[in-house]
């Protein structure tokens, strides 16, 4: 029997549907992420613009990207709610057992998001209502808030790669709790600003790839030129910190989750001198087949020099590190994330190199159809970041302290199946209501740039969002005379 084959005998029955309900439900949440934490702070820049060059174009979009902030909000309730419950419905043991020590990321992510919402409301209610320096002080502080949200939630997932804060009594339960050493763990600090840029930088490249398939389109008006430039920009910044952040947190890995490393490295005995693969697949005796060999590199790139020792799978037993295909799906993860972010760098020295030379965005549609492709590769690299965390990590649910087989649910292995059909229905049905509610504002606002929708005349998009309201016509629907105005 294969290693792999005797692990699975020796599972719960109800593991692989637990894990397949979260890792959907997490890996449907995810993508609205980038836009929940980065698009306030990317909306408040245009916003700032808008005002301090009294551009009316800047201040329209602003104001549309606010209205596209609240829908992805309100989808992000319904996505977010349903993980929180199944932390404690999938995963009771760890709850149980653990929540006291890092539960109170939870609390604070909890905060947050109800900090979020009513800032949002403040910012959307602010459009035309208040003066314009007043609403955008209003709105300054939600990117905070986005933020604090994903120290919360980075805090609670820092803790579990490397658990700290607590000791074990004689029956094993965690006792003399700090809060302080549970939520600034060793990878707290390397995750949290990794995931924090990548989505500022997801969130850029998303929405530039909109206004650069309308400039592919024949859009080349101001506002697709605008609409594009400024979250360009924001994720061209971004894209080689993001790449050194990355680095940075391979190495933390490399020194704090060894048996993680050797898996997102291939690594199968504790050597010196060891090899780079780009992609290849991992086999049962250790061999790996495929892919691009590189000899030494990996160990130049985690110590910067060829004789660094990196531990290898081998050097624990079967049943405290990955599969052999575990560890070939963290390896092609995390491949494919330093394979994108090498792209995007390339990309932006493209888009650099044009605007210092004439000040201007580059004229080759390649250019755009790379940049509209951008978007979606940084969102295919944040699913990959997560895939590289949590499968790393197995067969860990608290690295080195709880299995995950310790901490699943005792429901029945059909029920879950069950559960899981349902929430992919659900799930179907929001995003389709998602996109259709943002497919609907677009053409809405197309109709109202063209001015031949009669009916939108006396609505928002016509006119600055600071200017003067259009005076409905006399007897139409909803006016009427203000006491004694026929005098």
């Amino acid at each position: 029997m294969s290693t792999a084959a005797h692990l699975l005998a020796n599972t719960p029955a109800q593991l692989l549907p637990a894990r397949e309900l979260m890792a959907f439900t997490l890996a449907s949440h995810i993508l609205l992420v980038p836009l929940g934490v980065a698009l306030p702070f990317v909306t408040l820049v245009m916003h700032y613009r808008g005002l301090r060059k009294a551009d009316p174009v800047a201040l329209l979009l602003a104001r549309r990207w606010s209205a596209v902030m609240a829908v992805q909000f309100a989808v992000g309730i319904v996505t977010g709610t349903v993980l929180s419950f199944e932390f404690g419905l999938l995963w009771p043991g760890m709850m149980g057992r653990w929540g006291d020590v890092f539960g109170l990321g939870f609390g604070v992510e909890a905060w947050a998001f109800f900090l979020e919402a009513i800032l949002i409301a403040i910012y959307l209610y602010g459009w035309r209502r208040l003066k314009p320096w007043t609403h955008f002080w209003l709105g300054a502080p939600l990117p905070l808030a986005a933020l604090m949200g994903a120290f919360g939630i980075i805090a609670a997932n820092a803790w579990m790669n490397t658990p700290q804060g607590f000791t074990l009594d004689a029956s094993g339960k965690p006792v003399n709790v700090s809060v302080q050493q549970a939520i600034f763990t060793p990878m707290f600090g390397p995750q949290y600003w990794h995931f924090a840029v990548a989505m500022f930088l997801t969130a850029g490249y998303v929405v530039a790839g909109v206004y650069a398939v309308g400039w592919l389109r024949g859009r080349r008006d101001r506002y697709h030129r605008l609409g594009f430039t400024v979250p360009f920009t924001i994720a061209a910044i971004l894209t080689p910190v993001q790449f050194l952040l990355g680095d940075n947190i391979a190495r933390q890995i490399f020194h704090k989750q060894p048996i993680k490393f050797a898996a997102a490295e291939l690594v199968w005995d504790t050597d010196t001198h060891v090899p780079e693969y780009l992609f290849g697949r991992l086999q049962e005796d250790g061999t790996v087949k495929g892919g691009l060999k590189i000899p030494q590199l990996d160990s130049i790139l985690a110590g910067f020099k060829p004789d660094t020792q990196i531990t290898g799978l081998s050097s624990v037993a079967a049943d405290d590190r990955p599969t052999a295909t575990q560890a070939t799906i963290v390896h092609w993860s995390f491949d494919i994330m330093a394979t994108v972010g090498s792209v995007l760098i390339l990309l932006v020295l493209w888009y650099a190199w044009c605007w210092w030379r004439r000040r201007d965005l580059p004229k080759s549609r390649w250019f755009f159809r790379c940049a509209a492709v951008a978007g979606v590769a940084s969102l295919v690299t944040v699913e990959c970041g997560w895939i590289t965390t949590e499968v790393g990590r197995q067969p860990w649910i608290v690295y080195q302290n709880m299995r995950v087989s310790e901490a699943v649910t005792p429901t029945s292995a059909g029920s879950l199946w069950t559960m899981l059909g349902i929430v992919v229905a659900v799930y179907v049905l929001v995003f389709g209501a998602f996109l259709s509610v943002l497919l609907k504002m677009r053409s809405r606002w197309r109709l109202a740039d063209s001015g031949s929708a009669q009916e939108l005349a006396e609505g928002p998009e016509t006119d600055t969002p600071y200017g003067p309201r259009p005076e409905p016509a006399v007897g139409a629907p909803g006016t009427h005379r203000a006491p004694g105005s026929e005098q």
